[in-house]
């Protein structure tokens, strides 16, 4: 395992605790993410977490993201969640070796652009919802993309698209035009991160816009063991949670779960988000249960950090893991929580 950097996550805890916890009760009634959260991010360099030095970056190892992500999002998982996006076109830009790099690998490593993505339809069986069309000149997106967050605040999306048996990755500028609509979805939770559908109507996607085209086998197979990441959504809300209630059992519980996923192979990845999953609503559900019936106010962190925990029960979720969700959450502990010892 990689070392952590102390003095990044120490700096992304004062951060959440001093100036985003603070703020989050704001933020969640808002309706969208005041840029003044953001700019908190960005002035901390936390833009940078996700891309390579070489860029502006941090060269952050991935234990060292996903302890900053965690703390982030236990501050204020609306602001985390769309920053968070930004990992997905920063490493795009770094690692594609064509314009896009030029254009937009140093804005993104510095948070002078910020990024989101397109590409949460990929998990969804049957018929692709958006698709890629080869012309001279590049290519035509059409169909839509559900789920994409932080619409308005991003600058470049980077947008998935099926081909066949294949994926093509393009960086388009976050801008509605003829071709490229939005409607805003509205949220049970995390509403002002401001999550929308885009819809493309024979969108030209031009040659140079491209990051990659790979086999769609390639990316489920990568996308499996990158599990780990957005595992740091219900740690954060779990943790701030706990923190709330004050010492019981979950504490522990909390500790066991984030190494278990620390050290988590592909193949354990899927339960062990479960189990995040699990613990995240069952540490909400005791902080309501100890606040009583003033935790239902809007006013009230108890009620926000529950719904987040409902929301975490569907985002990033895999076939494996909404089983291993069913499992634990059906009744079904016993048998899962033999396997977490075995």
């Amino acid at each position: 395992m990689n070392q952590i950097d102390n003095e990044l996550v120490e700096r992304a805890v004062a951060l959440a605790d001093e100036q985003l916890f603070p703020k989050a009760l704001e933020v969640d009634a808002e309706g969208t993410v005041p840029v003044a959260q953001l700019d908190l991010i960005c002035e901390a360099g936390f833009h940078g977490l996700f891309a390579p030095p070489e860029f502006g970056g941090m060269g952050a190892s991935p234990e060292t993201q996903w302890a900053v992500h965690e703390a982030i999002s236990g501050g204020c998982l609306t602001t985390s969640f769309v920053w968070a996006q930004h990992a997905g076109p920063s490493k795009a830009a770094a690692e594609t070796s064509g314009p896009m790099k030029t254009r937009w690998a140093e804005p993104l490593a510095s948070g002078e652009a910020r990024g989101g993505v397109a590409f949460a339809h990929l998990n969804r069986p049957g018929v692709p919802i958006l698709r890629a069309e080869p012309t001279g000149s590049g290519w035509l997106f059409s169909g839509t993309a559900p789920f994409v967050t932080g619409w308005g605040h991003i600058d470049v999306v980077l947008t998935a698209a099926r081909h066949g048996d294949s994926i093509v990755w393009a960086m388009l500028d976050a801008k509605e035009c003829e071709t490229l609509t939005s409607r805003r979805l509205s949220l049970a939770a995390i509403d002002s991160a401001v999550t929308v559908e885009l819809s493309f109507d024979n969108h030209p996607v031009s040659e140079k816009s491209v990051t990659a085209v790979e086999a769609f086998s390639d990316w489920a197979e990568k996308y499996r063991h990158g599990l780990r990441s957005n595992g740091s959504n219900p740690l954060g809300v779990a943790s701030r949670a706990t923190n709330l209630l004050g010492p019981s059992p979950l504490d522990q519980q909390l500790s066991d779960a984030r190494n278990r996923i620390n050290s988590a192979t592909s193949e354990e990845l899927p339960e062990a988000r479960a189990v995040l999953g699990d613990l995240c609503v069952r540490a909400t559900s005791a902080l309501v249960a100890t606040v009583g019936g003033s935790a239902l106010f809007v006013e009230q962190q108890a009620q926000r950090l529950a719904r987040e925990a409902l929301f975490l029960l569907v985002q990033g979720q895999t076939p494996q893991i909404k089983h291993h969700h069913l499992k634990l959450l059906t009744g079904n502990r016993a048998s899962a929580e033999s396997s977490d010892i075995a």
